[in-house]
């Protein structure tokens, strides 16, 4: 997993970084695992308007990261904007409890093991307005689970869409909560708002102690404060499981194992009765449950994982599986 501290305006950042790694011979368009297609440039350009009259900024970052790879703009934001919609590939589970004791918001990232070393730990520091943050990704410009200065933690699943309209992306979508908002209420308010193209599970937490799961997609948004009546948790993985969300979920489609892992994470938290930190490494190791052993021959794996302590203000990162590698802290960001 790569490190990166990034300071700067939007537009600062893309080009410094997509200057830097052309400067060494890297150019990102040839690393991107699927085809840039004339479907996915269309999409892409009729999402434009969304994000200009809402994430302009992103835009701003795209269009440096373009210029400093000296590269076409269109390609770049046909492969960032069009990810997790056509399609996404369902993987990754994710978790948040909360006590009187206990904050904690955890995450498995389940991927492809050909680009794993290509995965990113990115810290931001803004300077045209937004909140800084630090967050992993799989594809540069999308975060897909982070923390922010504010102390709000984001962790999201993606899950196979039935339809596709122009807008927000879950990797887009979460890293604007990050960039926005300071606590759960705010993001559930901006996600509510906001026009969503993808579908997705979106795992909250913040400081105060709140938490919340998000299940949406471009036609419904639902919410819910805990799955237990007796236990204050959340969990997700790549299926829809809120009631009025279920009859979006396809059939027939390779999810990783997302309804096992789901009833892994389900069981483990319905009967624990002592969620602590080392309860939420044993779970995500797998000790519970499949959640993270993967056959590595097939292609797929958990590729990081990580704990975001709410109550203690600290991030616990294992980089790679779980299984087989120890959560370290990561003491470079404070919130």
């Amino acid at each position: 997993m790569y490190h990166e501290r990034f300071t700067g305006s939007h537009y600062e950042i893309g080009y410094r970084w997509g200057s830097l790694l052309a400067k060494h011979g890297k150019f990102i368009l040839k690393q991107i695992p699927f085809s840039v297609t004339k479907e996915r440039i269309a999409y892409a350009e009729a999402s434009i308007p969304v994000y200009q009259a809402y994430f302009p900024e992103i835009l701003e970052e795209i269009q440096g990261i373009a210029d400093g790879q000296r590269s076409k703009n269109k390609l770049f934001r046909a492969v960032l904007i069009s990810m997790y919609s056509m399609p996404p590939a369902c993987n990754c589970s994710c978790f948040a409890f909360t006590t009187g004791q206990e904050i904690l918001l955890g995450r498995n990232s389940d991927f492809l093991t050909e680009i794993e070393k290509l995965n990113m730990n990115v810290i931001y520091r803004l300077t045209d307005g937004a909140y800084s943050f630090n967050g992993n990704t799989t594809a540069f410009v999308e975060v897909e689970d982070g923390v922010n200065e504010q102390g709000l933690a984001v962790g999201l699943t993606s899950v196979y869409p039935n339809q596709r309209k122009p807008g927000f992306n879950a990797g887009l979508l979460l890293r604007y909560l990050l960039e926005k908002c300071k606590n759960v209420s705010k993001a559930i308010s901006c996600l509510h708002q906001l026009p969503i193209a993808s579908a997705q599970t979106l795992t909250l937490a913040d400081t105060s102690g709140k938490i919340a799961l998000v299940e949406c997609n471009s036609e419904r948004i639902e919410v819910t404060t805990s799955l237990s009546n007796t236990h204050s948790f959340v969990c997700d993985t790549n299926t829809f499981h809120l009631t009025k969300m279920t009859e979006y979920n396809r059939i027939g489609i390779d999810d990783w194992f997302a309804e096992k892992r789901f009833q892994t994470l389900l069981s483990a938290l319905q009967d624990n009765k002592n969620f602590n930190l080392i309860f939420a490494k044993r779970l995500l190791s797998g000790e519970y449950g499949f959640l993270c052993q993967y056959d590595r021959r097939t292609g797929k794996d958990t590729v990081w994982s990580v704990i975001y302590d709410l109550k203690q203000h600290k991030i616990y990162r294992s980089e790679g599986n779980p299984g087989r590698r120890n959560f370290k802290e990561d003491t470079r960001f404070c919130f």
